[in-house]
């Protein structure tokens, strides 16, 4: 629920400036959420499977790839 709940609140920032860094935050944090309900879900809940890792690294690097367009991407102007 706090993963689904941050999403939403990263949501709300992007909505108002626009800025993808909130957007890669509000969707890292739905995926996050995401995995924990489906992890939740299973017959026998482990999150020690490989899948979940897997999932968490994708999430990690939608952030890292948001941090590093913003830091040395197109400078406006």
């Amino acid at each position: 629920m706090a993963a689904l709940t941050s999403g939403l609140f990263f949501l709300k920032f992007w909505r108002r400036t626009r800025d993808p860094l909130f957007l890669a935050f509000a969707v890292s944090f739905f995926i996050d959420a995401g995995n924990r309900t489906v992890v939740l879900n299973l017959p026998n809940p482990s999150e020690a499977s490989p899948w979940t890792y897997i999932v968490r690294l994708l999430s990690f690097a939608i952030i890292l790839a948001a941090v590093v367009q913003k830091n040395y991407g197109k400078k406006p102007g």
